[in-house]
């Protein structure tokens, strides 16, 4: 693991939505340049930009026409250079969202694809002259992998059918077939699939010499099709990896996949644990009575997956929970300002790089009723609107006229604004602050330590577990519910309280006693009791 991303604590930026510096109601560069001080101050030391490259903008810029190029409405290149420098300039990292799976259909590799006569594109996309393909991607003899979710039939001269990976204007790249199993399919050391590889790696060159310090690679366990056992992605990426590390050693990769076990071994550094499959990551926030909430509800069977993800990667622990992302409902949906604090202790003292999305630590609130944006869907546009900085023209996000926003405000007259709670005591912003400098003060609750759980019982309360690092360990205990509560449990010798939040939790007659709505952060000492 790169030295920096020991300790690193990111901030996710929807660019089109956190600072407009020119008034025409879209987010930019030199408006995330201008707020580095803030985010350091917050005490985030990475920043995860969503794409920002040129783009038809059908699904927010994961539809990429040009991957050299910064699109018009955030700036230039020579801005995405200079958000570099003044990153690096503050010790803060940047890595960018790498969209390596597919392209925009106005990509110029596509057009060069759908001509009718042969060139050096033409397989550069999984094309199929069979168009029952279009109608049964299960059928036998036919495509077998959810890697690929539909098939586009009569663009362009080519006769044929190009498959995508989401919408319909986003045809899957070629990286091959882990298991060949219909003529139209490539093998994955295939020219073609090389073809692709070499591509993708000369934009990533591009951008690391510009400065980069990494990727968050989208959808990447979706590269290569018909991959049962996702083995033929873990072995494309090792490929990846090895290219990085003859020249860019340096260089962060975290994967969207929400396999850990899988992506580890395929040579990145972190994995997010998703919000749809397996993970039972809406369990702890979002669901109707959510872990974290009051109300109660079940940590058990996240921490089940979780633990077999701790096997699977030999307890390596490098699985990133995030506050949440540009795809799923922000926690302020479910979750008031004091439970959020309670979510915060938890999601900043576990393993893995912790990762907040613009205007989480506000508790910014999830926006009802909104259209699709770019291909949002109502969903995703309500977590994507403008933050909220002041209580200026536009809370500060625009001098344009309201209607000419990305997208609206939030209309609730008491949203929150980040001023507000800068010179709020005991404010959300002031906790995630101070919890964000216990991590970094203490090396035990950093990426790397080990996690051990405790007290974590089904439909029960506190959750209690133990980071463990090279400078010693330190106890973690919850209790989001509204009454206090006791467990018994084999602990360690607690030692200073580093963190206590409505009361510090306490050992008597031999059980520890956990007040409501409270977290405490003990260091431990030696030995046990």
């Amino acid at each position: 693991m790169g030295s920096w991303l020991d300790n690193a604590i990111f901030y996710e930026v929807y660019p089109q939505s956190f600072k407009d510096t020119n008034a025409d109601g879209i987010g930019d560069l030199p408006g995330i340049i201008e707020k580095l001080d803030y985010i350091r101050e917050l005490g985030c030391n990475a920043l995860w930009l969503n794409p920002c490259f040129d783009s038809p903008l059908q699904d927010g810029g994961y539809d990429i026409s040009d991957y050299y190029t910064v699109h018009p409405r955030y700036g230039t290149n020579t801005d995405l250079r200079r958000l570099f420098r003044e990153a690096h300039r503050r010790d803060m990292h940047v890595i960018l969202d790498l969209v390596p799976g597919h392209t925009s259909d106005q990509h110029p590799w596509f057009r060069a694809s759908c001509r009718g006569e042969e060139n050096p594109y033409t397989k550069r996309y999984v094309w199929t002259q069979d168009k029952t393909q279009c109608f049964d991607l299960k059928r036998p003899g036919g495509d077998q992998s959810s890697n690929i979710r539909s098939f586009i039939l009569g663009v362009g001269e080519r006769d044929g059918l190009c498959a995508v990976n989401y919408y319909t204007c986003q045809p899957c790249l070629n990286y091959g077939f882990e298991v060949v199993s219909a003529p139209y399919q490539s093998a994955t050391d295939s020219p073609e699939a090389i073809a692709t590889r070499e591509a993708i790696q000369d934009v990533m060159r591009f951008w690391l010499r510009m400065g980069c310090d990494g990727f968050r690679v989208d959808m990447a366990g979706s590269l290569v099709k018909n991959d049962p056992d996702g083995m033929g992605n873990v072995k494309l990426w090792r490929k990846f990896r090895a290219f990085l590390d003859a020249e860019f050693p340096q260089a962060v990769m975290i994967s969207e996949w929400g396999r850990p076990d899988l992506s580890l071994l395929a040579g990145f550094h972190m994995d997010f644990l998703l919000h749809n499959g397996p993970s039972h990551y809406l369990d702890l926030f979002r669901v109707e009575r959510p872990y974290f909430s009051r109300s109660g509800g079940d940590f058990s069977e996240f921490l089940a997956v979780y633990r077999r993800n701790l096997e699977l990667t030999a307890g390596k622990g490098l699985i990133c929970i995030p506050t949440g992302d540009h795809d799923m409902v922000r926690m302020a949906g479910k979750l008031d300002q004091e439970e959020l604090k309670i979510a915060y202790a938890f999601l900043l003292t576990m393993p893995g790089a912790p990762f907040l999305y613009y205007g989480d630590e506000i508790g910014m609130r999830w926006v009802e009723g909104l259209t699709s944006k770019e291909g949002s869907r109502s969903l995703r546009a309500g977590s994507r609107t403008p933050m909220q900085w002041d209580d200026d023209v536009n809370d500060g996000f625009s001098d344009a006229r309201p209607d000419r926003l990305y997208l609206p405000l939030d209309p609730d007259p008491d949203r929150p604004r980040v001023r507000a709670q800068m010179e709020t005591e005991g404010s959300l912003w002031r906790e995630v602050r101070r919890l964000i400098r216990l991590r970094l003060n203490n090396e035990p609750l950093q990426s790397g330590a080990r996690v051990e759980f405790l007290f974590a019982e089904k439909n029960a309360y506190p959750l209690v577990y133990r980071r463990t690092g090279e400078t010693g360990s330190v106890l973690v205990v919850l209790n989001p519910l509204g009454q206090d509560v006791e467990c018994t449990c084999s602990l360690p010798e607690l030692g200073e309280v580093l963190y206590s939040n409505h009361g510090a939790a306490a050992v008597r007659d031999g059980r520890l006693s956990v007040p409501r709505a409270s977290a405490t952060i003990f260091r431990c000492a030696t030995g046990g009791i």
